[in-house]
């Protein structure tokens, strides 16, 4: 809901009447801290922010553990990935089911983003479906304290969340309303699709029409957004997403294992090397053959086509574009009345 105070004064206000009830805590506030007083020095030179303004934020932005336990790597140096448990927390029953309800709600929609920007239906039902179970679990953080956490107190990436700080205030300051109202995961994502502050900012649409761009209250916008996105990272109209492929005995799979998720690899050069599609021909272009790892398991090898990469552009991750494809498949396959697999 945007604020119905001018930014600046809005939060001056607010600060005037929370003063005396802020919580106390052992640890220094962000605004006491020289990173983020620097931090706030190049928000007032670079984009004309207000200095007192930004104090105040950042005297009720709070470290949250919590944010940096969940994107902390496992201590546990065994655990192992696994494309079978992978694909489990996402291609099950309660979520097709959930993804048949939304298409059936949001049919129009859907068509009329999947015909705007030419990114295939199901690909659109499966990436909202997988980020957030269609608007079931956008995540309870502040985003502002999640963010500062992030940007202040994990190094490892440390400049690419002052970068999602940076576009939070800004993307407030845009939409009219206050950066503390804003809730996510705790990397920083909002609403349905789970867009980061940035991506908001560069990719998200107002396909609702109603003046504002919302991506937790308004499944078009986060629809629209979607398949803008996508097509924005290269997604090719009517194109192949993924082919199950089948391989010789004793083929040399390493260099193409090697080449991870780019696509890279013509037909004749797949065949060369003991690959085969399930479907007996290649499609034209390019691909990756992408591996998907099961301890205990035989592998299963795909081909993984331009659009496959393009899902890997919003998470860097053959088994997260893939359970995108087999989600939306699974969910496209119920609403014509088949069983999916």
């Amino acid at each position: 809901m945007k604020s119905a105070l001018p930014y600046r004064s809005g939060l001056l206000l607010l600060a005037a009447s929370l003063t005396l009830s802020a919580p106390t805590h052992a640890a220094p506030r962000y605004a006491d801290r020289p990173e983020a007083q620097q931090f706030i020095e190049e928000m007032e030179q670079r984009h004309g922010f207000d200095r007192d303004a930004l104090n105040y934020l950042f005297r009720r932005a709070e470290y949250l553990p919590s944010v940096i336990k969940a994107i902390s790597p496992p201590k546990d140096p065994v655990s192992v990935r696994s494309w079978q448990r992978y694909r489990s927390r996402f291609i099950e029953p309660i979520r097709v089911k959930a993804g048949l309800a939304f298409w059936d709600r949001h049919a129009s929609t859907i068509r009329q983003a999947s015909e705007k920007y030419g990114v295939a239906e199901e690909i659109i039902v499966g990436i909202i479906g997988v980020e957030t179970i269609y608007g079931r679990n956008t995540g309870s953080y502040q985003t502002l304290s999640a963010l500062a956490t992030l940007a202040f107190d994990y190094p490892r990436r440390a400049a690419l969340f002052r970068s999602e700080l940076e576009n939070l205030l800004l993307m407030a300051r845009e939409q009219q309303r206050d950066p503390l109202d804003y809730k996510g995961s705790y990397a920083g994502a909002l609403g349905l699709p789970q867009f980061l502050p940035s991506s908001v900012r560069n990719y998200a649409v107002d396909f609702d029409g109603d003046g504002q761009i919302d991506l937790l209250n308004s499944p078009q916008d986060a629809i629209g957004s979607v398949a803008r996105y996508l097509q924005m990272h290269g997604w090719e109209a009517g194109q192949p997403v993924a082919l199950r492929a089948a391989t010789d005995s004793g083929a040399n799979l390493l260099p193409l294992i090697a080449n991870d998720i780019n696509p890279t690899f013509d037909p004749d050069t797949l065949a060369s090397h003991g690959v085969r599609t399930t479907q007996g021909t290649f499609p034209p272009g390019k691909a990756a053959f992408v591996e998907l790892v099961t301890p205990g398991e035989d592998s299963e090898y795909w081909l993984g086509y331009q659009n496959f990469y393009v899902i890997t552009r919003y998470n860097r991750s053959s088994f997260y574009a893939m359970s995108v494809f087999q989600l939306g498949e699974a969910v496209k396959a119920a609403r014509l009345g088949g069983m999916p697999k």
